[in-house]
């Protein structure tokens, strides 16, 4: 970001009105802005109560915590100071007016703050990315990998591996300046290969462990598909315990997709509430049952809703990952079989909940299924990329006989990681990472 040198400020805290407000500044004034605010700068790393004033007037702002943490331990790796204030509007707008009225200091940009972090060397690349997560996180899985990530879970694992090949190219190198030095061996290049084939192999298991970690990010995905009138919206409402959808009477109400965030059983879920598959005239309709064929032939499951006395049988199309839900059951009695014809089939009533039980326990355990298990390495595919390319990079050279071109391959493979935590050849991609960070973080 432009005006690194500059100090910055904001308010690091949520929305107010609140109890608490944290208003964070950081860089080399820091110390002395802090001082103008409060007249004094606390014993570093020690919570002190403080009188908040107007530089300008000396005019009385607030009383607050005030924290003091010199660089470089401190988050950014900078001087950084805190001020945790009383959490209404007029008490933020002049203590940031009042900051704004220093000399060198200047509102920060969405996500200055963590960029600083991370070109200080305090954060590494995944766990800038997991910070992110973690902010955006809404579920207790994507809490749990985010958190994961942040403290270095693909961070650590791929400094390991990149320090593996440094070590394995210096034997490659050696071979090739010092062969003929009487103390290095006659043969480094097989001791080398041995440790490549290793490395080679650990990171292929990640690459093996497929989307698991994306799909915690972005949720678990399922599509509510049928016929018109089968109750697919009032499912989505039963579901989503709010009246998310319009239910109507009347074929082809839905005409778009509706996309709605769940937590099931601590799993993010994203349910798709889509048109009533049919043929029709309509050109709007035909829109709408087309983006519906597209979007549950997508998904990862599709539950397929169909009047239990009337019942339409999914199309092939839809691939095997559908179950069936035979809707509107309490119209033929309660004596219905809840859980169907099959495992993948259910009775149900979405209008006055019967069956919904059975069937929300499988769709939780299917959801868990999925995405449970331990905290999977790669969560972007920018991680799943440059793992590739590292794994490409192995490979081949485990296989050349020629030492120079062995250690060019090795030296591909290690900036290949070195992209991965940020090491080099990262600023193409930095303003992408930031974009959805906030101000103040």
């Amino acid at each position: 970001m432009a005006r690194d040198q500059d100090t910055i400020f904001a308010l690091s805290s949520g929305r107010p009105p609140a109890a608490i407000a944290v208003v964070r500044l950081s860089g080399p004034h820091a110390g002395t802005a802090l001082t103008g605010l409060i007249g004094r700068l606390p014993q570093a790393r020690q919570a002190a109560l403080a009188r908040v004033r107007d530089p300008r007037s000396g005019e009385l702002i607030d009383e607050a915590l005030a924290l003091w943490f010199p660089g470089p331990k401190s988050e950014t790796g900078e001087d950084v100071a805190e001020l945790q204030l009383h959490g209404g509007h007029a008490v933020i707008a002049a203590t940031l007016a009042a900051l704004g009225s220093i000399e060198g200091l200047r509102l920060a940009e969405p996500g200055e703050f963590t960029r600083r972090a991370f070109g200080n060397g305090q954060l590494d690349l995944t766990a800038v990315e997991g910070l992110a997560d973690l902010i955006a996180a809404e579920t207790e899985a994507q809490r749990r990998q985010a958190f994961q990530h942040l403290k270095g879970l693909l961070g650590g694992k791929a400094e390991e591996w990149r320090r593996r090949l440094i070590e394995v190219l210096a034997l490659v190198e050696a071979q090739i300046d010092f062969s003929d030095e009487g103390d290095v061996p006659d043969d480094l290049v097989t001791p080398a290969l041995t440790k490549v084939r290793a490395l080679a192999a650990e990171i292929d298991a990640a690459l093996a462990q497929g989307t698991r970690g994306e799909r915690i990010r972005e949720g678990f995905t399922v599509a509510i598909a049928g016929p018109p009138n089968a109750g697919k919206s009032t499912l989505l409402n039963r579901i989503a315990r709010r009246e998310a959808a319009i239910v109507s009477p009347h074929a082809g109400t839905t005409r778009d997709v509706i996309e709605l965030h769940l937590d099931l059983d601590g799993y993010p879920v994203t349910l798709l509430d889509t048109a009533g598959i049919r043929e029709t005239d309509d050109p709007v309709e035909q829109e709408g049952v087309r983006r519906a064929r597209d979007r549950a032939a997508g998904a990862d499951l599709v539950l397929w809703v169909t009047d239990v006395a009337a019942p339409v049988l999914p199309p092939d199309a839809l691939g095997d990952s559908v179950w069936v839900l035979q809707n509107k059951a309490d119209l033929v009695g309660r004596n219905v079989d809840i859980k169907g014809s099959g495992p993948q089939s259910f009775a149900i009533s979405a209008r006055d909940g019967l069956g919904m039980d059975t069937f929300l326990v499988a769709l939780g355990g299917e959801a868990a299924g999925a995405l449970g298990g331990e905290s999977a390495l790669i969560t972007r595919a920018r991680h799943r990329q440059a793992l590739a390319e590292t794994s490409i990079a192995l490979a081949r050279a485990a296989s050349e006989t020629r030492e120079d071109i062995l250690a060019e391959e090795l030296r591909l493979a290690t900036r290949s990681l070195g992209r991965l935590t940020g090491r080099v050849d990262v600023e193409d991609i930095l303003d992408v990472i930031f974009r959805d960070f906030c101000i103040g973080k």
